[in-house]
Protein backbone atom coordinates (compact mmCIF):
# COMPACT_ATOMS: atom_id res chain seq x y z
CA UNK A 1 0.00 0.00 0.00
CA UNK A 2 1.10 3.55 -0.68
CA UNK A 3 2.61 5.33 2.33
CA UNK A 4 0.55 8.40 1.50
CA UNK A 5 -3.20 8.83 1.39
CA UNK A 6 -4.36 9.64 -2.15
CA UNK A 7 -6.00 12.90 -3.12
CA UNK A 8 -9.66 13.05 -4.14
CA UNK A 9 -11.96 15.53 -5.84
CA UNK A 10 -15.42 15.61 -7.42
CA UNK A 11 -15.60 17.43 -10.76
CA UNK A 12 -18.05 17.75 -13.61
CA UNK A 13 -17.75 15.34 -16.51
CA UNK A 14 -17.42 18.30 -18.90
CA UNK A 15 -14.31 19.42 -17.00
CA UNK A 16 -12.45 16.16 -17.63
CA UNK A 17 -9.41 16.45 -19.87
CA UNK A 18 -8.63 13.92 -22.59
CA UNK A 19 -5.63 12.78 -20.56
CA UNK A 20 -7.81 12.15 -17.51
CA UNK A 21 -10.27 10.06 -19.54
CA UNK A 22 -7.42 7.91 -20.86
CA UNK A 23 -5.99 7.49 -17.36
CA UNK A 24 -9.41 6.45 -16.04
CA UNK A 25 -9.69 3.83 -18.78
CA UNK A 26 -6.19 2.53 -18.01
CA UNK A 27 -7.28 1.88 -14.43
CA UNK A 28 -10.55 0.30 -15.54
CA UNK A 29 -9.01 -2.24 -17.92
CA UNK A 30 -6.73 -3.53 -15.17
CA UNK A 31 -9.74 -5.03 -13.40
CA UNK A 32 -12.47 -5.54 -16.01
CA UNK A 33 -12.85 -7.66 -19.14
CA UNK A 34 -14.74 -6.37 -22.22
CA UNK A 35 -13.76 -2.78 -21.34
CA UNK A 36 -13.30 -1.24 -24.79
CA UNK A 37 -12.54 2.47 -24.86
CA UNK A 38 -15.51 3.52 -27.00
CA UNK A 39 -18.09 1.94 -24.68
CA UNK A 40 -16.27 3.27 -21.65
CA UNK A 41 -16.33 6.86 -22.93
CA UNK A 42 -19.96 6.60 -24.03
CA UNK A 43 -20.98 5.51 -20.54
CA UNK A 44 -18.95 8.23 -18.80
CA UNK A 45 -20.64 11.04 -20.72
CA UNK A 46 -24.08 9.83 -19.66
CA UNK A 47 -23.15 10.98 -16.13
CA UNK A 48 -22.75 14.51 -14.73
CA UNK A 49 -19.97 14.15 -12.15
CA UNK A 50 -16.94 12.00 -11.42
CA UNK A 51 -15.07 11.42 -8.17
CA UNK A 52 -11.37 11.15 -9.03
CA UNK A 53 -8.74 9.54 -6.83
CA UNK A 54 -5.15 10.52 -7.60
CA UNK A 55 -1.79 9.44 -6.23
CA UNK A 56 -0.45 12.21 -4.00
CA UNK A 57 3.11 11.93 -5.33
CA UNK A 58 2.55 11.43 -9.07
CA UNK A 59 -0.93 12.95 -9.49
CA UNK A 60 -1.83 9.90 -11.61
CA UNK A 61 -5.48 8.79 -11.49
CA UNK A 62 -5.73 5.57 -9.47
CA UNK A 63 -9.49 5.32 -9.06
CA UNK A 64 -12.82 6.93 -9.85
CA UNK A 65 -16.58 6.73 -9.53
CA UNK A 66 -18.98 8.29 -12.03
CA UNK A 67 -22.15 9.90 -10.69
CA UNK A 68 -25.50 10.93 -12.17
CA UNK A 69 -28.16 12.98 -10.35
CA UNK A 70 -31.81 12.74 -11.39
CA UNK A 71 -35.41 13.06 -10.13
CA UNK A 72 -37.40 10.13 -8.78
CA UNK A 73 -40.82 9.43 -7.31
CA UNK A 74 -41.08 7.74 -3.92
CA UNK A 75 -44.42 6.90 -2.29
CA UNK A 76 -46.12 9.24 -4.74
CA UNK A 77 -43.91 12.21 -3.89
CA UNK A 78 -40.89 13.86 -5.49
CA UNK A 79 -37.53 12.42 -4.56
CA UNK A 80 -34.09 12.50 -6.07
CA UNK A 81 -31.14 10.17 -6.29
CA UNK A 82 -27.51 9.83 -7.20
CA UNK A 83 -26.69 6.90 -9.42
CA UNK A 84 -23.19 5.44 -9.16
CA UNK A 85 -21.83 4.17 -12.45
CA UNK A 86 -18.37 2.70 -13.03
CA UNK A 87 -16.43 2.58 -9.77
CA UNK A 88 -12.89 1.26 -9.38
CA UNK A 89 -9.88 1.79 -7.13
CA UNK A 90 -6.45 0.28 -7.70
CA UNK A 91 -5.71 -2.52 -5.23
CA UNK A 92 -2.71 -0.65 -3.84
CA UNK A 93 -5.12 1.90 -2.31
CA UNK A 94 -7.88 -0.41 -1.05
CA UNK A 95 -7.06 0.41 2.58
CA UNK A 96 -7.67 4.12 2.04
CA UNK A 97 -10.96 5.68 3.07
CA UNK A 98 -10.23 8.98 1.33
CA UNK A 99 -12.60 8.40 -1.58
CA UNK A 100 -15.39 7.34 0.77
CA UNK A 101 -14.97 10.56 2.77
CA UNK A 102 -15.14 12.68 -0.41
CA UNK A 103 -18.12 10.68 -1.67
CA UNK A 104 -20.01 11.21 1.59
CA UNK A 105 -19.23 14.95 1.66
CA UNK A 106 -20.54 15.30 -1.91
CA UNK A 107 -23.77 13.51 -0.97
CA UNK A 108 -24.14 15.56 2.22
CA UNK A 109 -23.83 18.87 0.35
CA UNK A 110 -26.61 17.86 -2.04
CA UNK A 111 -28.83 16.59 0.77
CA UNK A 112 -28.42 19.81 2.78
CA UNK A 113 -29.68 21.85 -0.18
CA UNK A 114 -32.95 19.86 -0.12
CA UNK A 115 -33.25 18.55 3.45
CA UNK A 116 -36.96 17.68 3.30
CA UNK A 117 -36.88 15.80 -0.01
CA UNK A 118 -36.14 12.04 0.14
CA UNK A 119 -32.72 11.36 -1.31
CA UNK A 120 -31.37 7.98 -2.41
CA UNK A 121 -28.12 6.38 -3.46
CA UNK A 122 -28.75 4.18 -6.49
CA UNK A 123 -26.16 1.63 -7.47
CA UNK A 124 -25.71 -1.55 -9.44
CA UNK A 125 -23.19 -4.04 -8.14
CA UNK A 126 -21.38 -6.78 -10.02
CA UNK A 127 -19.04 -7.35 -7.05
CA UNK A 128 -19.62 -7.76 -3.34
CA UNK A 129 -17.36 -4.89 -2.24
CA UNK A 130 -19.71 -2.24 -3.61
CA UNK A 131 -22.68 -4.00 -2.05
CA UNK A 132 -20.97 -4.06 1.36
CA UNK A 133 -20.38 -0.32 1.20
CA UNK A 134 -24.17 0.01 1.13
CA UNK A 135 -25.03 -2.80 3.54
CA UNK A 136 -22.46 -1.85 6.18
CA UNK A 137 -23.21 1.88 6.30
CA UNK A 138 -26.93 2.40 5.62
CA UNK A 139 -29.88 1.94 7.97
CA UNK A 140 -32.56 1.76 5.26
CA UNK A 141 -31.51 -0.03 2.08
CA UNK A 142 -32.50 -2.73 -0.38
CA UNK A 143 -31.88 -5.61 -0.85
CA UNK A 144 -30.90 -6.72 2.63
CA UNK A 145 -30.53 -10.03 4.38
CA UNK A 146 -32.84 -9.36 7.34
CA UNK A 147 -35.70 -7.26 6.00
CA UNK A 148 -37.83 -6.84 2.86
CA UNK A 149 -38.84 -3.23 2.13
CA UNK A 150 -41.49 -3.20 -0.61
CA UNK A 151 -41.26 0.58 -1.12
CA UNK A 152 -37.52 0.43 -1.75
CA UNK A 153 -37.99 -2.66 -3.92
CA UNK A 154 -40.46 -0.68 -6.04
CA UNK A 155 -37.93 2.14 -6.30
CA UNK A 156 -35.35 -0.31 -7.64
CA UNK A 157 -37.88 -1.43 -10.27
CA UNK A 158 -38.59 2.17 -11.22
CA UNK A 159 -35.02 3.30 -11.79
CA UNK A 160 -33.95 0.08 -13.53
CA UNK A 161 -36.94 0.27 -15.89
CA UNK A 162 -36.07 3.91 -16.53
CA UNK A 163 -32.35 3.44 -17.17
CA UNK A 164 -32.07 -0.13 -18.50
CA UNK A 165 -35.55 -1.39 -19.52
CA UNK A 166 -34.27 -3.91 -22.06
CA UNK A 167 -31.84 -5.52 -19.61
CA UNK A 168 -33.84 -5.65 -16.39
CA UNK A 169 -35.29 -8.92 -15.10
CA UNK A 170 -37.89 -7.57 -12.68
CA UNK A 171 -38.81 -10.98 -11.29
CA UNK A 172 -35.25 -11.76 -10.18
CA UNK A 173 -34.33 -8.07 -9.80
CA UNK A 174 -31.14 -8.51 -11.80
CA UNK A 175 -29.65 -6.53 -14.68
CA UNK A 176 -28.27 -8.84 -17.35
CA UNK A 177 -26.36 -7.06 -20.11
CA UNK A 178 -25.26 -10.26 -21.85
CA UNK A 179 -22.09 -12.29 -22.03
CA UNK A 180 -20.06 -9.51 -23.66
CA UNK A 181 -20.70 -7.06 -20.84
CA UNK A 182 -17.92 -5.84 -18.58
CA UNK A 183 -17.09 -8.29 -15.84
CA UNK A 184 -14.46 -8.50 -13.13
CA UNK A 185 -11.23 -10.24 -14.04
CA UNK A 186 -10.38 -13.49 -12.26
CA UNK A 187 -9.06 -12.92 -8.77
CA UNK A 188 -10.66 -9.49 -8.31
CA UNK A 189 -13.12 -9.49 -5.39
CA UNK A 190 -13.43 -13.28 -5.61
CA UNK A 191 -15.97 -14.89 -3.28
CA UNK A 192 -14.30 -17.89 -1.66
CA UNK A 193 -16.06 -20.43 0.56
CA UNK A 194 -14.52 -18.95 3.71
CA UNK A 195 -16.05 -15.55 2.95
CA UNK A 196 -19.48 -17.06 2.43
CA UNK A 197 -19.20 -18.95 5.72
CA UNK A 198 -18.00 -16.03 7.85
CA UNK A 199 -19.69 -13.09 6.10
CA UNK A 200 -23.49 -13.55 5.80
CA UNK A 201 -23.92 -10.39 3.72
CA UNK A 202 -21.44 -11.64 1.12
CA UNK A 203 -23.26 -14.97 0.99
CA UNK A 204 -26.52 -13.06 0.57
CA UNK A 205 -25.05 -11.00 -2.27
CA UNK A 206 -24.10 -14.15 -4.17
CA UNK A 207 -27.53 -15.68 -3.57
CA UNK A 208 -29.16 -12.57 -5.05
CA UNK A 209 -26.66 -12.29 -7.91
CA UNK A 210 -25.38 -15.84 -8.56
CA UNK A 211 -23.94 -15.02 -12.01
CA UNK A 212 -21.93 -11.96 -10.94
CA UNK A 213 -18.76 -13.46 -12.42
CA UNK A 214 -20.04 -12.90 -15.94
CA UNK A 215 -21.09 -9.33 -15.15
CA UNK A 216 -24.73 -9.48 -14.06
CA UNK A 217 -25.55 -6.52 -11.82
CA UNK A 218 -27.49 -6.46 -8.55
CA UNK A 219 -29.45 -3.18 -8.44
CA UNK A 220 -29.59 -1.60 -4.99
CA UNK A 221 -30.85 1.51 -3.27
CA UNK A 222 -30.12 3.23 0.04
CA UNK A 223 -31.96 6.07 1.76
CA UNK A 224 -29.61 8.99 2.38
CA UNK A 225 -30.27 10.60 5.77
CA UNK A 226 -28.28 13.51 7.23
CA UNK A 227 -27.51 11.85 10.62
CA UNK A 228 -26.29 8.68 8.88
CA UNK A 229 -24.08 10.67 6.51
CA UNK A 230 -22.56 12.67 9.35
CA UNK A 231 -21.95 9.50 11.37
CA UNK A 232 -20.27 7.89 8.38
CA UNK A 233 -17.99 10.91 7.90
CA UNK A 234 -17.08 10.85 11.61
CA UNK A 235 -16.36 7.13 11.34
CA UNK A 236 -13.95 7.66 8.44
CA UNK A 237 -12.19 10.49 10.31
CA UNK A 238 -11.81 8.33 13.44
CA UNK A 239 -10.35 5.46 11.44
CA UNK A 240 -7.94 7.78 9.66
CA UNK A 241 -6.83 9.34 12.96
CA UNK A 242 -6.30 5.95 14.56
CA UNK A 243 -4.31 4.78 11.56
CA UNK A 244 -2.06 7.84 11.65
CA UNK A 245 -1.17 7.07 15.29
CA UNK A 246 0.00 3.55 14.52
CA UNK A 247 3.81 3.01 14.61
CA UNK A 248 5.69 2.88 11.33
CA UNK A 249 6.24 -0.59 9.84
CA UNK A 250 10.03 -0.85 10.21
CA UNK A 251 12.48 -3.57 9.18
CA UNK A 252 12.76 -4.57 12.86
CA UNK A 253 9.02 -5.12 13.01
CA UNK A 254 9.11 -7.20 9.83
CA UNK A 255 11.57 -9.61 11.40
CA UNK A 256 9.40 -10.30 14.46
Amino acid sequence: MSSLEPNSVVKSIEALSVTEVYEMHEVFVKYYNNADFETFVSDIYKKQHVLLITDRETNRIVGFSTLAVFDLEYKGKKAYGIFSGDTILEKKYWGSRRWQFTWAMFFLRIKLKNPLTPFFWLLISKGYKTYLLLANNFVNYYPRIDHEDSDLANLVDAYCNKLYPEYYNQEDKILDFGNQYQNLKDGVAEIIDDLKTTQPKIHFFEEKNPEWRRGTELPCVGLMEIPALINFIKKVIREKTAKSKQPAFSEDMQSQ
